[in-house]
């Protein structure tokens, strides 16, 4: 139970909210998430991008990739997304957050503490993903020195009813970004 929320000041940074951006390896969350923070912060609202693998660097170091330790990963990254977003901070989270129950969880506590929440699925075809490979993580797993890669021999569990779905395949990443801007200021948060 939370004891005190603080309160914000600023013009246009009154209710923050977390934006989690999910899809597969290379898909371009990070991209997409980046574009949108700049836009954000060039309007006046406090932002943070939450990514994937700098929380799986400071907060999450010693988890493993199973089921277990990915939903453990999903929650610490939701928690810590909820208590910003709490404060007025827009949280933009691009992580692969594969299993349908661990995002659930995560949107859950934010309707509990009645913080606003968003799920984008990025939903690059995986074979658009491979050849952008922006990590090698796909010529890995093809040449056998990795195994467990989200997608390919690996579950994701694409959201059903997201809040919106970008095929950033089709489009620029300022032109997706924009579309989940036009969201943020449809649901009175941009």
């Amino acid at each position: 139970m939370r004891v005190a929320r603080m309160t914000t000041s600023g013009v246009n940074d009154v209710t923050g909210a977390t934006i989690w951006l999910t899809g597969l390896p290379s898909a371009g969350k990070t991209t997409i998430a980046n574009e949108l923070a700049g836009r954000l912060r060039g309007e006046g609202h406090r932002v943070e991008v939450l990514d994937g693998d700098e929380i799986r660097e400071f907060l999450s170091a010693g988890l493993g990739f199973s089921r277990e330790d990915r939903h453990i990963n999903v929650q610490r990254i939701g928690f810590v997304s909820e208590l910003l977003a709490s404060n007025g901070v827009k949280v933009l989270v691009p992580v692969i957050a594969p299993y349908a129950d661990s995002r659930e969880a995560v949107r859950k506590r934010h309707q509990g503490e009645g913080t606003p929440y968003l799920e984008v699925h990025v939903a690059t075809p995986l074979d658009v993903c491979s050849v952008r490979d922006v990590k090698g993580l796909y010529a890995k797993q093809a040449a056998g020195e990795i195994s467990g890669l989200t997608g390919v021999d690996d579950p994701y569990e694409a959201p059903e009813s997201p809040d919106l779905r970008i095929e950033s395949q089709d489009q620029t990443v300022q032109e997706s970004a924009a579309a989940l801007h036009a969201l943020l200021s449809e649901r009175g948060l941009a």
